[in-house]
């Protein structure tokens, strides 16, 4: 079995000036604190950022927002985060806000090696600006893209040394699906656990789409 496990150092270091990134987490429950903070010490730029929302000034994704350390945030609030609002409106930060279901549709789209898809949500608003828009049975869509990452950032609370997850409650939010969709994936656990220690019914993220794991006793 190959080790998956490796120090929060060595998975920090996977990301890379100019990388997209996938970052898992609902107003920071649910997110990779640990490896966040490790990757603000790493002061890597020019990232582009998937998440759900831009947490807070001191938690979550929030933290590499006031390093400044995006030039693109694709998200669906930042609202809790006057950092990103400030970025957002010296034209620092591209901020592309995304209707959440839209959002989650677009990283499940990578994810399955799909093209993209038709919704009605956005239309009549900027949303809808430079996208193609057709009508079908009378009903008027607008096309998005599927979003792919580079590395995903995750968050469990129990891994196997597989990789296979188990979350608590709302933390699995986006991480399941943000798995799918990056080249490389990295999950901070809470506790890792032998293999054949989670009951295959619990599983919520099969490991095949873990590169790494950290947190745990390593």
């Amino acid at each position: 079995m190959i080790n998956k496990i490796i120090s929060v150092k060595e998975a920090a270091e996977k990301v890379q000036d100019g990388m997209t990134i996938m970052v898992g987490g609902f107003l920071a429950n649910g997110t990779p604190e640990n490896l966040i903070d490790a990757i603000v010490k790493n002061n890597v730029k020019n990232l582009t950022l998937i998440c759900n929302d831009t947490g807070f000034p001191d938690k979550g994704v929030g933290k590499m927002v006031v390093n400044k350390q995006f030039k693109k945030i694709i998200a669906s609030h930042v609202g809790t985060n006057p950092e990103t609002a400030n970025q957002m409106n010296s034209g620092e930060t591209e901020v592309v806000l995304t209707p959440q279901g839209t959002l989650a549709e677009k990283v499940r789209c990578g994810g399955n090696g799909l093209g993209g898809f038709y919704t009605p949500t956005g239309i009549g608003t900027e949303a809808e600006i430079g996208k193609e828009k057709k009508v079908i049975d009378g009903q008027e869509y607008i096309f998005e893209l599927p979003l792919k990452a580079d590395v995903a950032l995750l968050k469990a609370s129990v891994v196997d040394k597989k990789g296979n997850m188990v979350f608590a409650k709302t933390t699995k939010n986006f991480n399941p699906l943000m798995a799918t969709a990056a080249k490389v994936v990295i999950v901070e656990a809470d506790k890792i656990v032998e293999v054949g220690e989670i009951d295959q019914d619990r599983v919520m993220c099969s490991g095949i789409f873990v590169d790494y794991i950290v947190g745990g006793d390593k």
